[in-house]
């Protein structure tokens, strides 16, 4: 049976899909002061992190703190002592891909933190009185709201087609997909 039939119609449905994608690795730079002037730096790292997101004009916002802990030594590395501050941030998230065709008041976005904040580095300033750590982050984010599809309706139901076999390609045959860049193709949501 061809696919190219009196029978055949199109629908077009409302669902609820992913419409907009993002993805942003970053590096920043805060600067801590401890109590103490630093002599070196023994350590650092980054715990309680926790973020949201809220739609923006221009993606998505990843809002959220940390705490940055610096394990550090001081007068004439005779003494340690470990300095804590919160920080808090917004990350614009920009969309790749937004669907034009998505109802606005439907919008429900979301972020994952695909690397937490991490201290790739930690280095005592010029004046000698803070600490400056390096942290990289990334996110991913996605738009879901409504938006409209068009499915194909088999007038006599879902087991009208019986033994017959569909050939999707009748119409336009393969040449259609010669000019296919296969390197373009997104492999990531791939189904198992």
């Amino acid at each position: 049976m061809s696919m190219v039939d009196k029978d055949l119609q199109c629908r077009e449905i409302i669902t609820k899909a992913v419409c907009g994608k993002g993805r942003k690795f970053s590096h920043v730079t805060h600067t801590v002061t401890p109590p103490h002037k630093p002599t070196s730096i023994l350590g650092a790292w980054i715990i309680n992190h926790q973020y949201e997101a809220v739609k923006a004009e221009d993606g998505i916002e990843v809002v959220g703190t940390y705490d940055i802990n610096i394990w550090y030594s001081y007068d004439s590395n005779s003494k340690t002592e470990v300095a804590k501050e919160t920080v808090s941030y917004v990350e614009l998230v920009p969309l790749s891909y937004v669907d034009p065709k998505h109802r606005a008041s439907t919008e429900e976005v979301s972020a994952t933190s695909t690397q937490e904040p991490n201290c790739v580095e930690a280095s005592i300033t010029a004046g000698g009185d803070g600490v400056l750590i390096r942290v990289e982050r990334e996110y991913q984010v996605e738009l879901v709201a409504e938006t409209k599809v068009c499915v194909v309706v088999c007038q006599n139901g879902c087991n009208d087609f019986g033994d017959k076999e569909l050939d999707f390609f009748e119409a336009h045959g393969d040449e259609e997909y010669d000019d296919l860049d296969a390197d373009l193709l997104d492999d990531e949501d791939e189904f198992v």
